[in-house]
């Protein structure tokens, strides 16, 4: 089964990110396994340092090691000198309580973390705890143009694999450049994993005539499967990441992700072409909520949660003006409003999607803040 757990949107207690709730945990993970999933996908910052200790909490102490895989990440945006390399890599192990990574990628790699990588010669480091057998494989993840993974893949040809988002509505898009980016690890013959195929719940809340189109195909699949679907039949696609969040997702995933896998065909890859363009014209800010804006913002401003609720007031109406600044005023206790940016840009380089974050908090601050 191509299908990965990305432990990046756990069910968590209170709305709060960093307490995760393992019982609900338990039942997703015991759905997965029982199906004949493995692949599990972490990260250091995930659920503000939480993520990986699930993970033990919940998979490494009920199962045994050989049943399941784990991936985890290098975070390259938080490293300064080398010797950080080393601490974190043995912090990581103990957090997810296992004795060796299955995969291990440096994280969200772009110009910036590519530059640091190379300073700290992490690719080097990488590649002797594969030799000391704490690593089988190495790779990295990727947040950036082709032409600077071309770039990467070019110099570190010790790279296994490579982590991309990848999603119907990427595919073509100008600023993510999906289609490029995958067309260069097909021609260094890298297989791909796939992330946000489903760009963070967005490409399963779809604009209503996008929905209509869709559900007329496959009235019986939901809206969601046809983005994980899309990833999946990618010829050069090892692993679609899917960051489930309750019971219903991961049994929706495993539906459609199992024996009875069945890829896009040429019409219902059209069919997709039509729905992208149809949320392309509606949509309003992008953000895929990974939260790697927030864990710099000097100011404490919850990014994308201000962002979700703008966004279902701009683009799909579900929630009038009054209603939206009631979500805004309770989302903000206790935390920066949108217009307490101070323009410091540390969360524009940190976004994975390269969106305009400060432009778009004074859009957020014009019309929730009346």
């Amino acid at each position: 089964m191509n299908l990965g757990f990305g432990l990046m949107r756990l069910p968590v207690i209170d709305g709060d990110q960093s307490r995760v709730d393992l019982e609900k945990m338990k039942e997703l993970v015991d759905a997965f396994l029982c199906a004949g999933g493995s692949y599990f996908d972490t990260a250091y910052p995930y659920h503000q340092g939480k993520s990986e200790e699930a993970f033990r909490e919940t998979v490494v102490k009920r199962y045994p090691r050989e049943s399941f895989t784990i991936t985890d990440k290098m975070p390259m945006f938080a490293v300064k000198r080398a010797e950080q390399l080393e601490e974190i890599f043995s912090e990581q192990l103990e957090r997810c309580g296992v004795s060796y990574f299955d995969y291990y990628w440096l994280h969200a790699l772009g110009s910036i973390n590519y530059q640091t990588a190379e300073q700290t010669d992490a690719f080097a480091f990488l590649t002797r705890k594969k030799a000391e057998g704490k690593i089988r494989h190495i790779g990295f993840s990727f947040h950036d143009s082709p032409e600077l993974l071309d770039r990467i893949l070019t110099e570190h040809p010790e790279t296994e694999i490579v982590q991309l988002q990848l999603n119907y509505l990427d595919w073509d898009d100008t600023t993510i450049r999906a289609r490029e980016c995958y067309e260069v690890a097909v021609r260094h013959e890298k297989p791909v994993i796939v992330m946000e195929p489903v760009k963070g719940g967005a490409l399963a809340n779809l604009p209503e005539e996008a929905e209509h189109l869709l559900r007329r195909a496959e009235p019986e699949r939901s809206i969601a499967s046809w983005g994980v679907r899309f990833a999946a039949s990618k010829e050069q696609v090892m692993m679609v990441l899917s960051g489930m969040s309750d019971l219903q997702q991961v049994r929706d995933n495993l539906s459609y992700m199992g024996e009875n896998f069945r890829p896009l065909t040429e019409k219902e890859n059209t069919l997709l072409a039509q729905a992208a363009q149809i949320i392309r014209e509606s949509i309003a800010i992008p953000c895929t909520a990974c939260r790697y804006c927030v864990e710099g913002c000097p100011k404490e401003i919850p990014i994308p949660d201000y962002f979700a609720i703008y966004n279902n007031l701009k683009r799909f109406q579900k929630i009038q003006a009054a209603v939206a600044n009631a979500y805004y005023t309770n989302t903000a206790r206790g935390r920066g409003l949108a217009s307490d940016c101070i323009g410091c840009g540390a969360c524009e380089r940190s976004c994975p999607q390269h969106l305009p974050i400060r432009e778009h908090l004074k859009e957020v601050a014009a019309t929730l803040e009346k």
